[in-house]
């Protein structure tokens, strides 16, 4: 089911006559009010939808029935349907790109594998898997025959976001191999990481799909060098650098040993990517059958989403209510509340999966979009969030709809602190909800803000991978009502151009005459500082 890249045009969005239903529907004289809808029971019934462990409550959003079903009919004039039958079967769903977005085949399981990438996935899955235990049961060790104690990933973006919030959230306290992410081009960063590694220990994992990303290459020389530095052998290089990347002979140019190089696939974007090769971290800090967990529970959301209908398909109607809120509400800001410690690196990681995405303003056939498309993400860990960003969020003026993300079971024994954590993120969206009034003006809140509630059960693998491909699909569902192409990432190109051009200006005592006035100045002055620093022993 291919879809070429110059497709014959369809409707903007707001010409679809379920759009026009809802821009009426929003207008009317008297907008839909949180309390009055919360007062009907009836309705909250219809607003839950359980899957495996994982509650969705959108009872709290401005959406009555009829506006519900509105949206369930802009979703079937876009075809959802026929959408993810395209994306699971191979359709060529990223058409700027001409290729396909295969992610959820790296966690399907073998029986329902495209026989055009389902070899390659099975032996590619369990050459990671192998290598893992080999490093997590000390069977794969260092040059000095002493087995690896800390894994350094270096990478950027999809390429460390994903991995970096799984083994935060699932890690143990004091874990076999401590893993410490570098993904900043700060010195500073991949300074810190090194400080207290010892290099007969310190296995290196560079992950980048071209094997060029500018980040992850500086950071990996330095990396080398230190590694040099301290062992003057070139030959152990090999032994402890591992990559993960789409341009393998690069890879191996480099140093290392083909059977250390693991593939990334073009039809894969880093942003969807952790389920790949790009999970070799996650194995290894975790172990197989935590990652064979978290394939699971992403399988299971893909099933509920291939199968569901549209009245009781999680995932799309959070997409529909995404576009209720933004493009019909005003509300431009998305926030993202995790109420659990371990979770608390969710918001980084869903801002660059639904903006990276979605940041769009043209059309899949090239037309500019006519409505807007992402929402600006942004978040914070409940309940260090109420004491930082949720006065702006009670009585400020900006417009936004939030997801609340609860943990039923604590894995710790301080249930009173569980129970505390549970009561502040139930109140806070519940004050977000209904507001509250004051004879005072300075102590009311108006709340009659749109909200989604996440319960996870208990936070596992399973229940984790569940959530993060619920959001994948969300992502999808919100592209395809707009239009646009989820799956490329145009923007974030130019400007690295400028950058390398920029680097080579900033080592030089020229004036940089090929930049705009503004840039000129700051280049000189950043270059008169440099030249200071040089000059002056004192500085260091």
């Amino acid at each position: 089911m291919a879809e070429d890249r110059k497709e014959p045009a369809s409707p903007a969005a707001s010409d679809l006559t379920a759009w026009k239903r809802l821009a009426r529907l929003a207008a009317q004289p008297q907008p839909l009010k949180s309390a009055d809808l919360l007062a009907d029971s009836t309705r909250g019934e219809a607003l839950r939808i359980r899957t495996d462990g994982l509650l969705f409550d959108f009872s709290r959003q401005k959406v009555s029935l009829e506006v519900l079903g509105a949206l369930l009919d802009l979703a079937e004039q876009r075809r959802w349907r026929r959408r993810a039958q395209a994306l699971f079967g191979g359709g060529m769903v990223n058409n700027t790109e001409r290729r396909a977005a295969l992610h959820t085949a790296l966690r399907s399981p073998p029986e329902q594998q495209l026989a055009a990438v389902g070899e390659q996935v099975a032996e590619t899955r369990r050459r990671l898997l192998d290598f893992a235990e080999s490093v997590r049961r000390g069977r794969r060790r260092g040059f000095s025959g002493r087995a690896f104690t800390q894994l350094v990933h270096i990478g950027i973006g999809g390429s460390h976001l994903g991995p970096e919030l799984v083994t935060t959230a699932l890690g143990a306290a004091n874990p076999p191999i401590k893993t410490t992410y570098v993904a900043n081009i700060d010195g500073s960063a991949i300074k810190a990481a090194l400080a207290e590694a010892n290099p007969e220990r310190t296995l290196f994992i560079v992950a980048s799909k071209s094997f060029s990303t500018l980040e992850t290459q500086a950071n990996a020389a330095a990396a080398r060098s230190w590694f040099l530095e301290r062992t003057n052998r070139p030959d152990a290089l090999a032994a402890h650098f591992v990559a993960v990347t789409a341009n393998a002979d690069a890879a191996v140019r480099s140093g290392l040993r083909k059977e250390n190089v693991f593939p990334m696939w073009d039809w894969v974007g880093g942003r969807f990517s952790l389920w790949s090769s790009v999970g070799l971290p996650i194995a290894v800090h975790l172990g197989t059958d935590a990652f064979n967990d978290l394939l699971a529970g992403a399988q299971g959301m893909d099933r509920h989403f291939q199968e569901a209908p549209g009245a009781a398909n999680a995932p799309l109607l959070a997409a529909l209510l995404d576009i209720w809120n933004g493009n019909f509400l005003g509300a431009g800001n998305l926030v993202i509340l995790p109420y659990d410690h371990r979770l608390r690196l969710l918001p980084a990681h869903l801002q660059q999966l639904i903006t990276e995405s979605n940041g769009k303003r043209r059309r899949r056939n090239g037309a500019k979009v006519d409505v807007h498309t992402a929402p600006i993400v942004w978040g914070g860990e409940g309940t260090l969030s109420q004491h930082a960003i949720h006065q702006l969020l009670h009585q400020g003026t900006r417009s936004f709809s939030a997801d609340f993300i609860l943990v039923g079971q604590a894995d710790h024994e301080l249930d009173e602190q569980h129970r505390w954590l549970l009561a502040n993120g139930l109140a806070q969206g519940q004050a977000m909800a209904l507001g509250w009034r004051s004879d005072d003006a300075h102590r009311s809140a108006p709340g009659n803000h749109g909200l989604n509630t996440f319960v996870l059960d208990r936070l596992d693998a399973k229940r984790l991978g569940a959530l993060l491909a619920f959001f994948e699909h969300r992502v999808f569902c919100q592209g395809l009502v707009w239009d646009i192409n989820s799956f490329d990432q145009w923007g974030v190109e130019f400007g690295k151009g400028l950058a390398r051009r920029l680097f080579n200006q900033l080592g030089d005592d020229g004036v940089a005459l090929e930049e705009d006035a503004s840039t000129r100045v700051l280049v000189a002055h950043l270059q008169a500082l440099n030249r200071k620093a040089d000059d002056d022993p004192s500085s260091e």
